[in-house]
This record gives structure tokens, sequence and C-alpha cells, in this order.
């Protein structure tokens, strides 16, 4: 089915807009619980593929509680992946306020439902085929604001804090922490990016770092080689930690929990969000699998030339297999109507859940590089649902 089209991006009616998507780091408290969540899902896949997990992570002052349903074949010492993936974010000293060896981890693992297990298993429930393991709707977006297809605004937020992680890593700056946030506000003219309005960056400190250093470092080493260059002016604003002061961070500073920074891991709020979170969830569940399918769908699209930006949305019933709809929105830059661009999206890409897992090579532990810097977007091998290896096809299917 495809979306009645009002023509053009509906922001894009406005001569000139602002447009606003934020990032965090790897060290931010529910990007902690994320990659704790997702860290435990990789290594029970690693043991056992067909491991069902659904894993929540609460962090806090010198706390982190794991809790959830997990059916594996697989032994895991769960604690011990907490720890390790608190020290591996950089969590790894107590004057930092948190500590992976020193944290009380508690941990409430229960079996899935049976009842839940029945729709997802092959032959048990009342459908034959395995289905979906939950209801829901999800959605995929593309656009060609960027060479990755992914909106400018995400894309430039998510390049500052992988740019603050480096920098923290590599300890280029000695008095960086884990925590750290940034945002990017991008200036439209008639729907394309102009300039740069701007840039909030607020990153975790030790409290040595005086706040003229800070500033003028973090503008020179991690914002301007980030932003692109003609993009940027005399005119561009830059709120570096905003408060003067940011020492206490991390699960001291908050409370963290998985699922809380769904925007961030998709579009920033160009595309839409289903509202289902990834993390922690094995491939059975299409909260994640079919997000990654529909971004897999809508960037092949863009690529192949046949819109400049697509929107792609699949829903669910669980214990159901083939998706209960498939909306498409172009925002009238389609090369072909949505109806007939909807129906060959039906025919070349696989829509249920043992299809899509096979095809995107799910049943693996790679969900961990997952939990940061954003889902979509990042050209890695193991990232299937970022390639655009449909394009040819696509192309001869809508008869270009």
């Amino acid at each position: 089915m495809a979306k009645k089209s009002t023509g053009t991006n509906p922001l894009s009616n406005n001569e000139k807009y602002l447009f606003t998507s934020e990032s965090v780091t790897m060290g931010h408290p529910d990007k902690v619980a994320d990659h704790v969540s997702d860290a435990i899902l990789d290594a029970m896949l690693e043991q056992d593929p067909k491991s069902r997990v659904a894993c929540e992570t609460l962090v806090t002052t010198g706390l982190v509680v794991v809790a959830g349903e997990i059916t594996t074949e697989a032994y895991v010492d769960i604690a011990g992946v907490v720890r390790k993936t608190i020290k591996e974010i950089g969590y790894d000293d107590p004057a930092i306020g948190f500590d992976g060896d020193d944290c009380a981890v508690l941990v409430s693992i229960d079996n899935q439902s049976p009842d839940i297990s029945r729709g997802v298993t092959e032959g048990t429930g009342l459908h034959k085929e395995q289905g979906a393991g939950d209801q829901g709707l999800m959605f995929g977006f593309a656009c060609k604001e960027t060479s990755a297809l992914m909106p400018m605004p995400i894309q430039l937020a998510h390049a500052l804090t992988t740019r603050l992680e480096k920098m923290r890593r590599t300890r280029k700056l000695l008095w960086l922490r884990p925590d750290g946030k940034s945002q990017v506000t991008v200036e439209y003219h008639n729907g394309k990016p102009a300039r740069i309005h701007t840039v909030v960056v607020s990153t975790q400190h030790a409290p040595t770092v005086a706040y003229r250093q800070l500033r003028k470092q973090i503008i020179e080493h991690v914002v301007l080689p980030v932003l692109p260059k003609r993009l940027v002016d005399k005119k561009t604003i830059y709120h570096i930690n905003p408060t003067g002061r940011f020492v206490v961070g991390g699960p001291k500073g908050d409370c963290g929990l998985t699922g809380r920074k769904i925007i961030v891991d998709t579009y920033g709020g160009r595309g839409s969000h289903g509202g289902g979170a990834f993390s922690g969830k094995d491939p059975t569940k299409v909260d994640r699998t079919a997000s990654y399918m529909a971004r897999y769908i809508a960037k092949n699209v863009v690529a192949a030339g046949l819109a400049n930006a697509c929107e792609v949305q699949l829903s669910y019933a669980i214990g159901v297999a083939e998706p209960i709809s498939v909306l498409v929105d172009t925002e009238g830059t389609g090369k072909i109507s949505e109806d007939k661009l909807s129906r060959i999206i039906r025919d070349l890409f696989p829509l249920t859940p043992k299809k899509m897992i096979a095809r995107l090579k799910l049943a693996r532990p790679i969900f961990a590089q997952t939990s940061y810097g954003g889902h979509f977007g990042r050209n890695l091998p193991s990232f299937t649902w970022e390639k655009t290896d449909m394009v040819n096809k696509l192309r001869k299917a809508a008869g270009l």
C-alpha cells in the first residue's frame, strides 16, 4: 500500500527552517545500559544462535540491574559480561564515579514465556511458519542529504560523539571522560541543507581542566574537523558545556535505562519511529529486525534513484509471518508511483522474520557495536542492512 503523498517533504514547504538532532557517547548512562544489554545478547548468540533474548538493563550509582526473559542453550556469566563491558566503555576508575570492578550487579532472568514461544517457533502456534515475536510497526528511512543516505543533522551529531570518543580513547585530550552528548541544528533552504546553525557539545571532564581550555580544544579538535566546511560560517553558534561544568557524569550523574534513546538510534526525528527499542532483543523480535529491513529497503530505493527520500513502514502481528502492511512514502520525489514501488518491494525483499534474519545474517553476535553511534548510516562489514546490493534489481523492476 502506498501513502497518499503531499507532493513534498512537509517541512520543505517552508523556504527556511531549522531541524535539530542529537547523539550521545557510549559513556552516556542510557547507552551504557544499551551496550550492556547487547553485549549479553551477543554472548548468548555466540554460543547459541537460536537464543531468545529480551534483556533490559538499569545503571545507577554503584549498581547495575539486569532483568528480562531469556531462553538459551548457552551458559553466560552475565555479571562477568556486565563488568567487562563497563570497563571497555571507559568506566574503569572509581575516581570517575562508576567502575566496572566495584559496582554491584543484580541479575533477575526468567525464561521466555511459552505463550510467546508458540508464535515464534515453527510448527507450534496457530500458524506453522515462524511468526513475529510481537505485534508492532517499524519504520526505515533514507534520503540524499548525505553520502550515507541519512539525514544530515543526525549524521553530524553522531560524527561529533564518535570524534569525542576517539579523542578520549586515544588520549589526545587527557581530561575527557566517557559521558557526553552532541546536538546539531541545520538550517534548510527549500528543503536542502544550507548551513550549520548551532552546535552543542557537552562532555564529562576531569575537574582540573579550565573551562576556557576545554571550550577551545573541543571546538578545535572535535567540532571543526567534523563539520562540512562549506556549511560553517561566522554566524554558526557553538554551545560547549553550556553549564560551565560537567564533572559528575555517567551512571553516577543520571540513571540509565535500555531503550531510552530510540530517536538517537534511528534518524534523529527526521523519519518516523515505531516506538520499539532495539537493544537487548534477539533477531526474532521484529522491533529490531523489521526496522533493519525497512532501512535496507529505503536505502536501496534511494540509492537506485527511484526517489530522493523514502520511508518504509512494516507492521506485524505476533505469531504471523507475513507483514500486515507495507507502506511506502517517497515524499513526492518518487520516479514511479508509490503503489508500484510497494508491489516491487514485496516481490524483491524477504519480509517474514525467518527470511529477514537469513538475508541480513542477524543470527550472529554483531549487536554490541550497534548500541552506540547509531544503528544506521555506518559502513561496517556486519551492518548488512546498510548495503545497496539491490539497486540493479530495483531499477530493472521499475523499468529504469
